[in-house]
C-alpha cells in the first residue's frame, strides 16, 4: 500500500507511515510496551520537576527583601544576581537540545544533573553573604541546573505527545510558573533575614527530591514514534490546528534556519517580550511592597502574576490552534503591554486595585508567548531540528534577562517606577507589532505576474 513501508528490523506490528507532507511516523508500539505505563505518567513526571525548579526564577523576587536585609546588598546587586541566573538558564537550552537530538545523552542523566545543580544553587544562596559566592553558586550552578531540567522535561514530553505537542508542552512549562505560587505567598508573609538560611536549605532538599525522583523514570520513545490509536495521515489532513498552522515547507537545519529572515525576527520578539515578562516576575513583589503596606495584597498580586502566567500558557496554545499562532502572539504581547500601562497608572495613583488587575494581565501576557514560539519553531523549520531551532530562539531570553532584570533595576533607581513601566509597555507593544513580519520561510514573498505578450495594433504608427 502506498505510503506504508514495513520496517525491516522491527517486529511485524511496527510500521513506518508517510503522510501527504512527507513526514514519517513510526506506528505500532504502545507506551505500555515501551515503558510499562501509560504516557500520561510522563506528563506528570515532568510537571512536578518543572514546578519545583520554577521557584528559582519566579520565587526569587519574593526572597529579595530578605536577602537585602541579611546580606546588606543593594537592590540593584540582588537583582543582577537573577540576571546572571537567567543567562545560564536560557543559554544551556541549545547545547542540551543538540546533545538530545543527536542521542548523545538521555533524559535521565540530564534530570539528575539538573536536580543536583539546582539544589546546590539554593544552598549557595542560603549560605553566601558575598555577591561573588552567590553568583558562582546560585547563578552559575542553579541557572545551569534549572536550564537542564527545563530542556529535558519539555523535550521528553514533546516526544511522547507528537499529536498534541503544543498543548502538553504548555502544560509542563506552565508549571514552571504557577508551581512557585505557594513559595511566593509564604515568602511574602513569613520570610525574613532570620529564617532565610533554614528556608532555602529546606527548599534545596525538597527541590532535589522532586526533580531527581521523577527524573530517574524519564525515557524517550523511539525516534518518530506515534501513538497507534491516532491515524497520522488522517490527523495531518483533518486536524483543525494543523489546517490553521500548516507544517514547514521543508526541513531546515539549524544553520539554514539562521540564514532565514524570520529567525532573527523571532529572536528579537522573544528578547523584548521576555525582558518585560522577567521584569514583572522579579519586581512585582518589590514594587507592590512600596504601593501597599498589606502583605496580603502583595501576596495576592505576586501569586496572581505567577499563577496566571502558568495557566495562560495552555490558554494561549488553545486559542492559537483555532485562530493561528501569529495573531494570538500579537494579542498576548499587547495584553502584556497594557498591563505595564496599568502598573504605571498604579505607580502614579497608588491604587492597589489597579495593581492587582495589572499583575493578573501581566501574568496572562507574560507567559503565553513561550509555548507559541516552541510551536512556531516546528511549523516554520520542520520536525527534525525543532528542538535545536527552538533552543536558538529561546536563548534570546538570556539577553532579555540582562535587559529586563539587570538594566531594568538601574532604570527603576534612576527613572522611578512609572517611567520604567511605561518603557516596558513600549517594548512589549513594539514586539506585538513586529509579529506581522513573521512568515513561514520558503514561501514566495510575492506571486509572479503573468507575462502577457504585446500585440501590434494595426493602427500603430
Amino acid at each position: 500500500m502506498e505510503g506504508v513501508a514495513m520496517a525491516m528490523s522491527e517486529p511485524d506490528a511496527v510500521r513506518e507511515i508517510r503522510d501527504n507532507h512527507g513526514r514519517r511516523y513510526r506506528v505500532g508500539e504502545s507506551p505500555q510496551e515501551l515503558i510499562g505505563r501509560p504516557r500520561s505518567s510522563v506528563l506528570w513526571q515532568a510537571w512536578l520537576p518543572m514546578a519545583a525548579v520554577g521557584v528559582l526564577q519566579y520565587g526569587y523576587g519574593a526572597a529579595v527583601p530578605a536577602l537585602v536585609e541579611r546580606n546588606g546588598w543593594s537592590l540593584v546587586a540582588a537583582i543582577w544576581l537573577l540576571a546572571g541566573w537567567t543567562v545560564l538558564q536560557a543559554g544551556v537550552g541549545l547545547p542540551t537540545a543538540y546533545l538530545r537530538e543527536r542521542h548523545r545523552i538521555g533524559p535521565r542523566p540530564v534530570m539528575v544533573a539538573g536536580a543536583a545543580l539546582s539544589a546546590l544553587g539554593l544552598v549557595a544562596l542560603a549560605h553566601s553573604t558575598d555577591l561573588v559566592g552567590a553568583l558562582l553558586g546560585y547563578a552559575l550552578l542553579g541557572g545551569t541546573g534549572a536550564g537542564l531540567v527545563y530542556a529535558a522535561c519539555t523535550s521528553t514530553v514533546a516526544k511522547w505527545y507528537p499529536e498534541r505537542m503544543g498543548r502538553r508542552v504548555s502544560t509542563v512549562t506552565g508549571a514552571f510558573a504557577y508551581g512557585s505560587v505557594p513559595f511566593i505567598v509564604a515568602a511574602v508573609i513569613g520570610l525574613d533575614a532570620g529564617n532565610l538560611t533554614t528556608v532555602l536549605d529546606t527548599a534545596a532538599v525538597v527541590l532535589f527530591l522532586l526533580v531527581a525522583g521523577p527524573g530517574l523514570f524519564f525515557r524517550d520513545p523511539p525516534e518518530r514514534w506515534w501513538p497507534a490509536e491516532v491515524d497520522p495521515r488522517a490527523w495531518a489532513l483533518r486536524n483543525p490546528a494543523r489546517r490553521m498552522n500548516p507544517p514547514a515547507i521543508r526541513e531546515f537545519s539549524p544553520a539554514q534556519a539562521m540564514q532565514t529572515r524570520v529567525l532573527p525576527v523571532m529572536c528579537l520578539i522573544l528578547l523584548g517580550a521576555g525582558a518585560v515578562s522577567l521584569f514583572n516576575a522579579v519586581f512585582v513583589v518589590v514594587y507592590a511592597d512600596g504601593v501597599t503596606a498589606s502583605a496580603g495584597v502583595v501576596a495576592l498580586a505576586a501569586g496572581l502574576f505567577a499563577g496566571v502566567n502558568g495557566a495562560g500558557r495552555a490558554l494561549s496554545m488553545g486559542v492559537s490552534d483555532r485562530v493561528g499562532r501569529c495573531p494570538t502572539l500579537s494579542v498576548v504581547l499587547s495584553v502584556q503591554g497594557v498591563a505595564q500601562l496599568l502598573f504605571a497608572l498604579s505607580a502614579t495613583t497608588g491604587s492597589t486595585a489597579t495593581l492587582v488587575v495589572a499583575a493578573a494581565l501581566a501574568g496572562l501576557g507574560g507567559g503565553g508567548f513561550y509555548p507559541i514560539f516552541a510551536s512556531l519553531a516546528r511549523e516554520y523549520f520542520g520536525e527534525q531540528s525543532a528542538l535545536e531551532v527552538h533552543g536558538l530562539v529561546y536563548s534570546a531570553k538570556a539577553a532579555g534577562g540582562v535587559l529586563g532584570i539587570g538594566l531594568a533595576a538601574l532604570a527603576v533607581t534612576s527613572w522611578g517606577w512609572a517611567a520604567t513601566f511605561a518603557g516596558a509597555a513600549v517594548v512589549s507593544l513594539v514586539a506585538a507589532r513586529a509579529t506581522g513580519a513573521l512568515q513561514r520561510p520558503g514561501l514566495p514573498r510575492t506571486l509572479p505576474l503573468p507575462r502577457i505578450p504585446e500585440e501590434r495594433s494595426e493602427y500603430a504608427v
